[in-house]
């Protein structure tokens, strides 16, 4: 037929017809952008969400009928009970040989039980949240991993975090990832501000109280266990395991002398955590090509990075001098083997180690020794500046190692260790304590890697427990997160990039207001008719990735060719599958009785049926199937003389996986072509139009890289991808994002 669709002609098809494509439209070249990203540590094809409501017959019948601390505390205390005896060599082997151990158990669950737990979580967490489906990112094993993986690798000692990883068992539990930052800081207000300003793509009133309702209750669930822990049945660490840190007095007095101070706290956070997100990039592709080489690789990277942070942590301490215990401290001092201000480490009776106060020690207590109060002669600022550059080195090469890791308190150390330095080096001149400039330091890194600032303010108002500090941190996140910006993005949305997800932001680029979206829509376009013969239907599933397809309706259903609807590439297999077919080409007024909703619930990415495993005979080829009942007769629909940017903004907004486009005038054929995510990427716009990048100088930051062709045994399913063009190209695509 002229107009390109399969031609019937009195019940029996062409020839050709099941052969030969459904319709050809070539306006474009195909759309490369890749549908494989790295999902924790593995290559692994990805989806678009379906957030659209199928308004088909069958769905309208439907209608109507506490562990790190405890782990890392026997650690430190057999380790110091051997220093106590003078056996240095033998207490460093047992704190190496127990922090490669934990790192060894937790790449090795991570690197074969699930991939996907790999990393903070949040990466993937917020891609999904803007309509990307990634495999088994929630599935029981992640969880599982997620959780045990990163008890282990914080109580290894490494620079790492659990706030990531905590946001992603959130997830993964009961899909709000605002619970995850009530848990981790015991911050139920920034919690929700954190699910609102970094995760979410959409966002109505109810996802506010439901939000707020789960930050609330794990608020209650953690005072009675802080309760629990003040009472001593918490182990070694007493209340270490539930973070909080009473940096001040009640009564805070700062004036205007105070402020230029803060202000420079500001610029140098913006430029370190712009630094830091530009070396983490770096350090992350150079990881990428060692983890490809296979899983051996994997864990050689990880057992490397926990020899040399262990050797640090060990090391350092010993150029730092004993200083004599303060009289009248606090707290107890010397320490030993427990958390504290003042460590012994190798020192005689009565004297601290004011390194080992800080290396040797977890995370969370190195964060309180340098938030806290009437502590202003206790670090040395050589003292301080070690300790910075190595938390700032440490913290980037440990994050890309195969293990459910995090980066947000690690940003927190680095951060207080630089903003306590700034306090020592102003000294007297200022009416600020030295806990309170490690608090604005640790704000200031903070706003300069993630870039954000409202949930950040709350979060460390909560944490600190005071609300006097509200106007500085206000200022100082303010001040770096509009230097950082200077230089480039987010940490979070910087690992996503790389990562390959096709997220969609909330604005257009200025270049797509010039394009209609005739401009982007590639080709080949495959239609299916209203009936349509088995073998047609075989043929275009078995050539094709598509995984949405027009239904079109020809005479004698129709006057004319008239678009009748968008059916997905999962319920045409169904149909397949349940064999729903007709000798003759006619309507099936039966269909929708033999079929119910469920036998078309979305299955988990990696788990769908698949054409190749569906059987059919040469009889049930030449059969029909009346696809009407199945089609989404609905669909969101946009004339092909739209702006890009506008098409871009309905997409985004109601959180589209297909996009019909339409002809201007009726004349022509029914269906331009479909808009997926795909085709709103840089990548694919300025392939098509290479002229826009040099008139609008677009940098495509990230997502230029190449990644090298690398072959990887598929975790989500028995597949193995031969390569892994992740960002400019290399990936068979098709309509179905």
């Amino acid at each position: 037929m002229a107009n390109g669709f399969t031609p019937v002609s009195n019940g029996v098809p062409d020839e050709e017809s099941i052969t030969a494509p459904l319709l050809h439209l070539r306006r474009s070249t195909s759309n490369n952008t890749s549908q494989i990203a790295i999902v924790g540590s593995n290559p692994c094809p990805i989806e678009s969400l379906d957030y659209e409501i199928m308004e088909n017959d069958v769905f309208k019948q439907d209608w109507r009928s506490r562990t790190i601390e405890n782990i890392a505390g026997i650690k430190f205390v057999v380790t110091s009970n051997r220093m106590l005896e003078n056996k240095y060599a033998e207490a460093y082997l047992i704190f190496a040989a127990a922090n490669l151990g934990l790192t060894l158990f937790a790449v090795t669950i991570t690197a074969f039980i699930a991939p996907e737990a790999a990393g903070s979580g949040i990466p993937e967490v917020k891609a999904y949240l803007n309509g990307v489906d990634a495999p088994a990112i929630f599935s029981f094993r992640t969880l599982l991993v997620k959780i045990v993986g990163s008890i282990a690798a914080v109580s290894s000692s490494l620079n790492v975090g659990k706030a990531g990883p905590m946001v992603h068992t959130g997830a993964c539990i009961a899909a709000l990832t605002s619970a995850g930052i009530a848990a981790a800081f015991r911050a139920p207000v920034g919690g929700v501000l954190f699910a609102l300003e970094e995760m979410a793509s959409w966002w109505r009133s109810a996802l506010l109280w439901r939000a707020f309702f789960a930050t609330a209750i794990v608020a209650i669930l953690l005072r009675g266990l802080t309760d629990l822990c003040l009472s001593g049945k918490c182990g070694l660490f007493g209340t270490g395991g539930l973070i909080i840190y009473d940096v001040t007095s009640v009564n805070i007095s700062y004036h205007l002398r105070d402020v230029p101070p803060v202000l420079l706290l500001g610029v140098i956070g913006g430029i370190a955590g712009s630094l830091y997100n530009f070396l983490l990039g770096k350090v992350l592709r150079l990881y990428n090509l060692i983890n490809e080489k296979g899983t051996i690789y994997k864990i050689l990277l990880a057992c490397i990075v926990s020899i040399v942070t262990s050797s640090l942590l060990f090391g350092l301490p010993w150029i730092a001098p004993c200083h004599p215990c303060p009289p009248g401290a606090t707290e107890p001092c010397p320490t030993i083997g427990r958390s504290g201000n003042y460590k012994k480490f190798q020192c005689p009776p009565g004297h601290y180690n004011e390194l080992a106060s800080l290396f040797f020690n977890t995370n969370d207590d190195a964060i309180k020794n340098l938030f806290s109060k009437d502590t202003d002669t206790e670090f040395h600022p050589l003292s301080i500046l070690i300790f910075f550059i190595t938390c700032f080195f440490l913290s980037i090469f440990s994050y890309g190692i195969v293990a459910p890791i995090g980066l947000f308190i690690p940003v927190i150390v680095t951060g207080a260790s630089y903003g306590r330095l700034v306090g020592l080096l102003i000294g007297s001149t200022s009416n600020l304590n030295h806990g309170l400039f490690a608090v604005l330091g640790a704000a200031s890194l903070l706003g300069g890697t993630m870039r954000m600032t409202v949930s950040l303010c709350v979060i460390l108002l909560e944490l600190t427990n005071n609300l006097l500090l509200l106007p500085l941190i206000m200022l100082v996140l303010l001040i770096s997160k509009t230097v950082a910006d200077a230089f480039n993005g987010n940490v979070y949305d910087q690992i996503m990039s790389f990562k390959g997800f096709p997220y969609l932001e909330t604005h257009a680029e200025p270049y797509m207001r010039q394009l209609t979206v005739s401009d982007v829509v590639a080709g080949p376009l495959r239609v299916f008719n209203g009936i349509e013969l088995v073998g047609n239907i075989v043929h275009v599933l078995r050539t094709t990735g598509h995984n949405g397809f027009p239904v079109v309706d020809e005479p004698p259903y129709s006057d004319a060719p008239v678009l009748y609807g968008l059916i997905l590439r999962s319920h045409v297999i169904t149909l397949l599958k349940k064999k729903c077919f007709l000798e003759s080409p006619r309507l099936d007024v039966d269909a929708v009785e033999r079929f119910s909703a469920s036998d078309f619930a979305k299955q988990g990415l990696g788990n769908q049926d698949k054409i190749e495993e569906i059987e059919l005979s040469e009889e049930e080829m030449e059969m029909y199937v009346d696809l009407h009942p199945f089609t989404n007769a609905s669909p969101y629909t946009v004339v092909e003389t739209m702006s890009l940017a506008k098409a871009l903004t309905l997409f985004r907004g109601v959180g589209l996986r297909h996009l019909l486009v339409v002809p201007k005038t009726s004349e022509r054929l029914p269906v331009v072509g479909i808009l997926t995510r795909h085709d709103f990427m840089p990548q694919h716009i300025l392939g098509l139009h290479p002229m826009l990048e040099r008139t609008w100088k677009v940098d495509l930051g990230e997502r230029s890289l190449k990644i090298k062709k690398i072959e990887a045994r598929n975790v989500c399913g028995s597949e193995v991808y031969p390569s892994l063009a992740a960002f400019e190209g290399g990936g068979v695509r098709g309509w179905g994002s």
